[in-house]
């Protein structure tokens, strides 16, 4: 068996350490001069988004033997529209880093895998199929699967954002839902440390949103946070993404090619989160390859996971400010506080993607 991957990001890596374990040698082509040359981002794990799995990352490092640390544990996560704000709390999950930087999920990973990475490569996935009996395609977006005939578009988005400095509750991610400076999407802010953090407005790639000036809206998120917490911050990176491609592929397996990561479908539509789903699409393409489990199978429960996902997005698009109020409002009571303890205990396997995709689905217009 001669295996090749395209890209050295979460879902490649995870596939290289899961095939080396079982002492298969893949090589690894990666585009770029290292792993994670790209902007540096503050990401999270939410464990709340990912049932039936348990604190995601113990889960990865127990059943695979595959090891991330986060930066800081998440406590709080406060939600902002036009009018109110709510938080959840407890043991939600972890924050990291991605990119070019020393801690990011891709170094932690490149440190695991012993194998041979070959960078600035040119390689195309036509070229490596003739060479290699079996191609897993694990290059960041779904270019070569809708090159391929092989996806579903669910929506395009563009995103903007920038690393910070000002101080900071590393435990703390912030979520603002306004039509004012992320129309029909979302922005966040998300620390990496009691100094430093990551600003990132998205929103979809619409007519209505299109005609909207970008810069305008990202000086009034900007002016938002910094009045929010009444401190300047000062803007030490900045990074901007347009037409970014979000869907899943109509085959997770064609022949011996393995679509994987974002190449499969991991990001979640609804807010964006994608990392545990890139993470297990890599190690399940390897699994099928030494022949333990059926990679079509391991992938179903995540390609309903997106559909809710997808969903619950195109339900929150439809809201309007005043609904968003009411909703944001309304997570701060006594019955909400007892159902969020429930849903992200580790001793229950609540989907919260599926029950929150029934509750939205009437707000859904097509």
């Amino acid at each position: 068996m001669k295996v090749a991957i395209m890209g050295a990001g979460l879902s490649g890596l995870s596939c290289a350490i899961t095939l080396e374990k079982q002492r298969i040698h893949p090589v690894v082509f990666e585009k770029r001069n290292r792993v994670g040359d790209r902007f540096v981002n503050a990401e999270a794990v939410f464990n709340i988004l990912n049932k039936p799995y348990n604190n995601c990352l113990e889960y990865i490092k127990n059943e695979y033997g595959i090891e991330f640390k986060g930066i800081n544990d998440i406590n709080r996560v406060n939600f902002h529209s036009k009018n109110e704000v709510g938080s959840i709390k407890g043991n939600l999950g972890k924050s990291n880093i991605r990119g070019r930087q020393k801690d990011s999920f891709e170094e932690q990973l490149r440190k695991q895998y012993k194998g041979e990475i070959i960078y600035n490569s040119q390689y195309s996935y036509e070229e490596l199929a003739k060479e290699f009996t079996h191609v897993v395609l694990a290059t960041g977006d779904g270019a070569y699967s809708i090159k391929l005939n092989n996806y579903t578009i669910g929506l395009t988005a563009t995103l903007k954002g920038a690393t910070v400095e000002g101080n900071f509750d590393d435990n703390l991610i912030s979520i603002w839902f306004n039509h004012e400076f992320a129309p029909k999407g979302y922005a966040y802010i998300i620390p990496y440390s009691d100094k430093e953090a990551n600003i990132v407005i998205s929103y979809p790639d619409y007519t209505e949103t299109k005609e909207r000036d970008l810069n305008y809206m990202w000086n009034s998120f900007y002016n938002k946070i910094c009045n929010d917490m009444k401190q300047s911050l000062k803007i030490t990176d900045r990074f901007e993404i347009t037409r970014y491609i979000i869907g899943i592929c109509k085959r997770p397996k064609i022949d011996n090619t393995y679509f994987v990561g974002n190449c499969f479908g991991a990001i979640s539509p609804a807010l964006g989160f994608g990392q545990f789903t890139s993470i297990l699409t890599g190690i399940y393409a390897a699994e099928d390859m030494i022949g333990l489990k059926k990679y079509e199978e391991q992938t179903k429960v995540l390609i309903e996971n997106y559909n809710n996902s997808l969903l619950i997005r195109k339900a929150l698009e439809s809201l309007s400010d005043n609904q968003l109020d009411f909703m944001i409002k309304n997570l701060d009571n006594k019955i909400t506080d007892k159902l969020i303890d429930k849903i992200h205990s580790d001793e229950t396997e609540f989907d919260l993607l599926k029950w929150a995709s029934y509750v939205l689905k009437p707000f859904y217009v097509v």
